[in-house]
């Protein structure tokens, strides 16, 4: 069998992934949460906040340069390749918020919120599904996950209530509930998109065919098939039970092989989030 070439780990693939979601990124910022004065989470929300109060530099600039430490710190203990592709990841979404226009004309705040949310949480979960991160505080939380087991969405958690507990001495707590309308969109969208590309579905097959079954699926599918031992609870007769998991596409053409073999079958489909290995994907190494 040939060996199946995995995009996933390629250079261009990533850098692909990292520099369209930066860009998705940058114009939700700058051109709609800025100018509507929100916060948003992470570090890119410390900059922002720190550049509402003084006026010092720009928010892009200010992620740039608070993001230097955490790098040397992750230098020291985070793997090489996660730290490139996260510096350079850094770098672009720096360059193009400097360079992207600084209106939407996007004038009501709860639109504002909503639709800077979206393109924020969509543009990270780009960025995530490389194999770099948006930087920041993804950093310290991998590094603290590695070495720790603290788990990435307590620090969030932890990191965030400290940013807006600051953000409502400095600014209006309707500005601060639209900030976290959005920064809860954004966390909505980064889950989304993620597991956009991984869901899969797992399929329980109770037949008498199955065996016709099996051999329709991987003539016609191209994909594997695994019998599972069971027994009737009313016959007490030994079963075969088939499990395989498919896409979406692949869900349709599935179930008209099931009963264009067997009117009587019971077909079982589950949601499956995450399915590593064999002809998926492989099992992501920072």
């Amino acid at each position: 069998m040939t060996k199946r070439f995995d995009y996933t780990y390629s250079v261009w693939w990533n850098l692909l992934l990292i520099i369209v979601g930066s860009a998705v990124q940058a114009f939700g910022l700058k051109a709609i949460a800025v100018p509507h004065g929100f916060v948003a989470s992470g570090v890119f929300g410390a900059g922002m906040l720190i550049n509402y109060a003084t006026g010092w530099l720009t928010p892009g600039i200010l992620y740039f340069l608070l993001n230097l430490p955490l790098f040397v710190v992750g230098w020291l203990f985070v793997s090489r390749r996660f730290l490139w592709y996260s510096a350079f990841a850094m770098a672009v979404i720096t360059g193009l918020y400097e360079v992207m226009p600084s209106s939407s004309g996007i004038q009501d705040q709860l639109y504002a919120a909503v639709a800077s949310g979206a393109l924020v949480g969509m543009g990270a979960g780009l960025v995530l599904r490389s194999l770099g991160s948006n930087g920041g505080l993804d950093v310290i939380a991998v590094l603290l996950f590695q070495r720790y087991n603290i788990g990435i969405g307590k620090l969030y958690f932890a990191y965030n209530l400290i940013l807006f507990a600051f953000a409502l001495t400095a600014l209006p707590v309707d500005l601060v509930i639209a900030s976290l309308i959005m920064v809860f969109i954004t966390s909505v969208g980064v889950e989304y998109v993620l597991s956009m590309f991984s869901q899969r579905k797992s399929v329980f097959i109770v037949s008498d065919k199955n065996r016709e079954i099996a051999r329709d699926i991987m003539d016609k599918l191209r994909q594997g098939a695994t019998y599972i031992k069971g027994y009737g609870a009313y016959s007490g007769r030994e079963k075969d039970i088939l499990m395989t998991v498919v896409n979406n596409v692949q869900l349709k053409k599935l179930e008209e092989i099931v009963f264009t073999n067997d009117d009587h079958a019971l077909f079982i489909v589950e949601n499956t989030f995450n399915v590593l290995g064999a002809s998926f994907s492989k099992r992501k190494i920072y």
